[in-house]
């Protein structure tokens, strides 16, 4: 690679935005097939309750009505699952909450299908709920599952709290609670799935990890992978939420095409996506925590509940990553934390933008806001005394050996804020008013990629054709996060071409082996580095396709400008559509398939302790607020944002990310919350949930900070779930600030800076 990047590193236009902003990008409810049928899916009307019987008779007389599909029809095993294999597309002996589905029609059209489910009649016996996370593993709660209440138990352990405790000048307790948030994504959740003369069943959809899909298809209906081929749609919004969800669909879908020889489409409408769907986990977060009196952290006992919902889901992996990062980016010699996550009857969580640092981060920078307030020292200056830095111990046992840059992000966001002037004078100027400003600060840390939550390796493919054009196919997939720009940029880098010349291949099952799921925030620094492995070895293979015409060895090469020339004669060049000629005219392969494997991590889940992830990136929010103290109103003027991504690909795609998150982290704070009383929604659609939008941030101002990392590719390594980690626990220590008040639970609504009382969730 020459010293001089010449695409990466530049903000090029998306590879995609011309079908997008034309309206060609075909998105999956836009699929038409010849034949196709319409799915509907009759639901439970209780959260918990014995299936005795489905008189499915009357519905099936209906005309139009083509298959009714029931737990009694499925081929495979019952249920699927990411861990922990119990969730069912079809309800069989009993229903777990409202988003259950007892069956599925397919029809001519949506109206009969959508008939012929009221026509579906369902025997129940009513069985006790659980709807408080707290009180599920009580002894005498219901056992919504056989094997009892709780999902997993994960802990750490690093020195001895109690003595920790004991060393300590001052000990203090706190209780934080967050919410449950929807994905709120723009298109609801759809598949077209067909079965083909050759018996290959195709699902086409919105979907976010093909091969998790791939898996719950091929489990659940009994077919091998050879005979499964999931096709990824234009997304339109996933952030998590279209794996599990897509998985149900794609079987409800499969069944009936293979009941019937017939395409099936199967489109949720919202208020089926908001009653289904998996949302963020709500999490309720006990801290203990001992210092001494100049602010030096000494011992943290942190215990938490997360309401894991009717089925499992992601719960496993998204209350370990909670359990890693729950005492924030700080030095703690002693440690002892438990992250519990339990069944109840309510709607299931799972993935979400994050994956158990929101609330974490919510609840240990809230805190250490607390711990600012009761030694009466700034915030900011609190962080710096007890933030890890090169070389230093984390919470779990791991040592630091990467630049550490939090200072550089604390310091690249509270300049331009003018943290220590407004801090200072806000409460003067304050008094007296109804309307008053306050300033908040927040900062975290974050593990790179799957780390101990799997086995992570991905592939890539790099093709040149014989016209010089070439495909990039990755299995990791498009969300909108601007992952097709970026991995044709590598491929051009390497190749020395234009970006015009490199086309990304869709995403297909078929097309590439398993790349395990786009989750994590992995793609750039995994999908990434394959993506240039492959484009290095095709590279080679030109470099000696012209090494007699250019009289040299490929290490005298260079491929830049379209050219392969010699680095230290630039005259004396080959074009590039004439190397492929020759490679070609060679009988050379210029098809090349890369293997990308993470570096090495331990974890000890008995000791709670280890190395869980190779590197972690850096961020920082500051918000500033103005709080009507009369009406209870929170309006954001402007959110200062700096995060640390080791090297920015592409920079324009980064800045969108880091204003992408931290809007997302606004919405948790003050606005976002799926409500529900005895497991039932009272969010029905996106009317009555409140999403902010323009009006709502009144600026965003981000600093992209660089500090390459030896495992990413040019040094790049995660931005999209960081960002939306900290504007939320920013914007209350702001509220704090102006008000005076400390809210603990989330969301910062109206009732609760006026009354400021906490209120069911």
């Amino acid at each position: 690679m020459s010293e001089v990047l010449k695409i990466v590193g530049k903000s090029p236009p998306r590879v995609d935005a011309g079908e997008k902003v034309t309206g060609e990008a075909l998105f999956s409810a836009d699929i038409l097939r010849p034949g196709m049928l319409h799915a509907r899916v009759k639901r439970s009307e209780f959260p918990h309750a014995r299936i005795l019987n489905i008189d499915t008779a009357s519905a099936r007389r209906l005309k139009g009505v083509a298959a009714i599909a029931t737990a009694e029809d499925i081929p495979g095993e019952p249920a699927f699952g990411g861990v922990i294999h119990d969730n069912q597309p079809l309800a069989g002996d009993r229903v777990r909450y409202l988003g259950d589905a007892v069956a599925v029609v397919a029809a001519e059209s949506e109206k009969i299908a959508e008939k012929a489910v009221r026509l579906i009649k369902v025997e129940y016996e009513e069985l006790p709920p659980v709807f408080d996370p707290r009180r599920s593993l009580d002894p005498a709660a219901e056992k919504i599952h056989p094997g009892g209440n709780l999902i997993c138990h994960h802990k750490t352990r690093k020195g001895d709290v109690e003595k920790g405790f004991s060393e300590s000048d001052i000990v203090l307790e706190r209780q934080y609670s967050t919410q449950r948030v929807e994905h709120a994504y723009i298109e609801p959740e759809a598949v077209v799935a067909e079965i083909g003369p050759d018996g290959v069943l195709t699902v086409w959809g919105s979907h976010q990890s093909i091969y998790n899909i791939r898996a719950a298809v091929c489990r659940v209906l009994g077919l091998p992978m050879s005979r499964v081929r999931i096709v990824q749609t234009a997304v339109g919004g996933s952030f998590g939420g279209k794996d599990d969800c897509m998985s149900v669909l794609s079987v409800r879908a499969g069944i009936l095409s293979m009941m019937t020889g017939r395409p099936v489409r199967l489109v949720n409408r919202r208020e089926d996506s908001l009653r289904e769907t998996y949302k963020r986990h709500p999490y309720y977060l006990s801290y203990k925590v001992g210092l001494k009196r100049d602010g030096t952290l000494l011992a943290m006992e942190i215990d938490i509940i997360a309401d894991g919902g009717a089925y499992a889901s992601m719960s496993p992996f998204v209350t370990w990553r909670s359990v890693v990062h729950a005492t924030g980016p700080y030095r703690v010699p002693h440690v002892k934390t438990d992250v519990r996550a339990v069944y109840t009857n309510n709607v299931y969580t799972g993935a979400f933008r994050g994956f158990g640092s929101p609330q974490v981060c919510f609840a240990s920078e809230s805190l250490m806001d607390e711990i600012a307030r009761e030694l009466s020292m700034d915030p900011l200056q609190l962080r710096r005394k007890n933030m890890l830095r090169d070389g230093d111990i984390t919470a779990t046992g791991q040592r630091l050996n990467h630049r550490v840059s939090l200072n550089e992000v604390l310091t690249a966001a509270a300049g331009p804020a003018a943290w220590e002037k407004k801090r200072k004078n806000y409460p003067g100027e304050n008094t007296g008013k109804a309307v008053k400003k306050g300033i908040g600060l927040a900062c975290s840390y974050r593990g790179v990629a799957l780390g101990a939550e799997g086995v992570d390796a991905t592939g890539a493919i790099v093709r040149i054709h014989a016209d010089g054009s070439v495909d990039v196919c990755t299995g990791l997939v498009e969300m909108g996060q601007g992952l097709k720009t970026i991995f044709c940029q590598i491929a051009a880098e390497e190749l020395g071409i234009d970006l015009g010349r490199i086309a990304y291949r869709g995403n297909d099952t078929s097309l590439i082996v398993d790349g395990g799921p786009t989750v994590a925030s992995r793609s750039t620094v995994m999908g990434g580095s394959a993506v240039r492995a492959a484009a290095i070895e095709l590279r080679g293979r030109l470099f000696q396709a012209v090494s007699t015409e250019l009289g040299a060895e490929p290490s005298e090469m260079e491929s830049r400008d379209e050219k392969i020339r010699l680095r230290k004669n630039p005259e004396k060049f080959v074009p590039f559509l004439r190397a492929v000629t020759l490679a070609l005219d060679r009988g050379m392969d210029l098809h090349s398939f890369s293997w990308h494997e993470a570096p090495p991590i331990w974890w000890d889940e008995e000791k709670g302790e280890g190395d869980p992830y190779f590197t972690y990136v850096y961020g920082c929010d500051v918000a500033e607020v103005e709080v009507d103290t009369e009406t209870g109103r929170v309006n954001v003027l402007k959110v200062w944002a700096a995060h640390d991504v080791g090297k920015a690909i592409n920079p324009a795609a980064v800045r969108g990310q880091i204003c992408g998150g931290a809007v997302m982290g606004v919405g948790m704070g003050l606005l976002e919350e799926v409500e529900t009383k005895e497991g039932s929604l009272r969010t029905v659609n996106l009317d009555n949930y409140l999403i902010p939008t323009a009006l709502d941030v009144g600026g965003i101002e981000s600093f992209i900070v660089e500090n390459p990392d030896k495992f990413g590719p040019y040094g790049g390594k995660s931005v999209g779930e960081p960002t939306c980690e900290v504007a939320a626990p920013a914007v209350a220590n702001a509220v704090a600030h102006a008000t005076g008040k400390r809210i603990r639970d989330l969301p910062i609504n109206l009732e609760r800076v006026v009354l400021g009382r906490k209120l069911s969730k």
